[in-house]
Formats: C-alpha cells, structure tokens, sequence
C-alpha cells in the first residue's frame, strides 16, 4: 500500500508539472513527506523535481535568460546549504509544521498573484533566488519564490516556463548535492522513477485537453490541501501524549 501510495504521489506530481509547467513540488512534497517522512521525502522531491526540470529543458533551453537567471541562481547556491542544515536540526513535528505552513502560504499568495515592488530588479531577483534556494532545500519548495518574481516582473508565460525549468534544475542540483540522496530501497526508486515516467505520459496527453487556469487552480488546490495536512500533522505531533 505504501509503495502504491508514494508511485501514485510521484505519478500525480509529475502529471500536473507536465500539464501546467509547474507544480511537482507543490503537490508532491507533503504526501511524500507524510509517507517517506521529511528527510527522504523532501529529497525525493528534489530529485524527482530536477529530473523533470532537465527533461523539459532538452526541448526549451534556447529560451532561458541566462543574464537574468544569474541573479536568482548564486543567490539560491549560497542559501541552500542554510537550508538543508535548518530541517536536519528541527524535530520531526516541527518540520512538519513549517512545511505545512510554507506550502499553504505559499499557495495563498501564488492565487493572489502577490505583487510586491521588493520583488523586481536586480535586488527583487537576489531576494528571490534566496528565499527560494533555502525553501527548496529544506522544504522542497523552490518554486514559489520564484514564481512570485516572475509574476512581478512582468514575465510572460512563455518566458516564465524555460527560465523555471532552468532554476528548478540548477537549485534541486545544489540540493541533492547539499542533503543527500533519499534512503530508498530499490523497490521504491523503482517505483518512483515508474511513477515519473508515467506522470510525463500523462500530463503530456492532458497538456492540450485541459485549460492552463483550470489545470493551475487544480494543482494549486492540491498542494492546498496536502499543505494543510501536513501542518495538522505536524501540530498533533507537538500535542503532549
């Protein structure tokens, strides 16, 4: 049950990635570290995250602002290390509770469309690239900050789409490099990477069926969800016995 429950995570994430260009960590990171615990499922998510950055890459790289994305990306580099030793120094229930409420606050702000003047230029591109590098390495959750720069700098769709995939690579890199790989026996990478290549089979059928708002409200409302779970998880887990 629990190999069925962490391919059918991966599948989902991967799927809604596929489809919308965004969204595997989102929706993936508070299952898998429900089921994996938050060690190996923040992990898992970073490389399972990375290997779909690297394959959308193959077809959009012309596209990626290298100029622009240096900012974000040396920002990110010097703070994932803070990250990963910020969640391996937490107790489990305490990391539960911050990934919970990281994961629904920023999905709250991504439905806003959260604008901030902070959040442009060259000062708004290293703020970014910050809080992302450490959200990425200790949650998992590279995406948001960086969606949320995109969105005040004016970026179209089609910018925004390569440029992400290539920070997403590069910071769940850094990550993997920095934490460690997840402690997975081969019946689960296995059924991780099965659930990988079926999520791309997938979201790339849906990609052109399904609207791109519907698909996004959809993979925001997941990760609303599994954030919420997992911060109520977290906060039982402080509760005294």
């Amino acid at each position: 049950m629990a190999g069925l429950l962490l391919g059918g995570v991966v599948l989902l994430g991967a799927s809604v990635q596929w489809m919308t260009g965004m969204g595997f960590a989102l929706v993936a990171v508070p299952a898998l570290v429900l089921v994996l615990g938050p060690h190996d499922g923040v992990s898992l998510a970073n490389c399972g995250a990375g290997l779909i950055c690297l394959a959308g890459l193959a077809e959009g790289w012309r596209q990626v602002r290298l100029r622009s994305m240096v900012p974000l990306i040396v920002a990110a580099a010097c703070t994932v290390p803070l990250g990963a030793w910020f969640a391996r120094r937490l107790p489990e229930p305490v990391l539960l509770v911050t990934m919970g409420a990281l994961v629904t606050i920023a999905v709250l702000l991504l439905l806003r469309g959260f604008r901030l003047r902070a959040l442009t230029g060259l000062g708004g591109a290293v703020g970014a690239g910050a809080v992302g590098g450490f959200m990425n390495a200790s949650a998992g959750l590279g995406g948001p900050p960086m969606s949320l720069y995109a969105v005040n700098a004016g970026w179209t769709i089609r910018e925004f789409v390569p440029n992400a995939l290539f920070y997403g690579a590069v910071v769940n890199v850094f990550s993997v490099a920095t934490s460690g790989l997840p402690d997975l026996d081969a019946g689960r990478w296995a059924t991780a990477g099965a659930g990988l290549v079926a999520g791309a089979v997938v979201g790339r059928t849906l990609a052109g069926r399904v609207s791109e708002p519907r698909a996004r409200l959809l993979v925001l409302m997941l990760a609303l969800i599994g954030g919420a779970t997992t911060l109520l998880k977290g906060v039982w887990g402080l509760l005294p016995a």
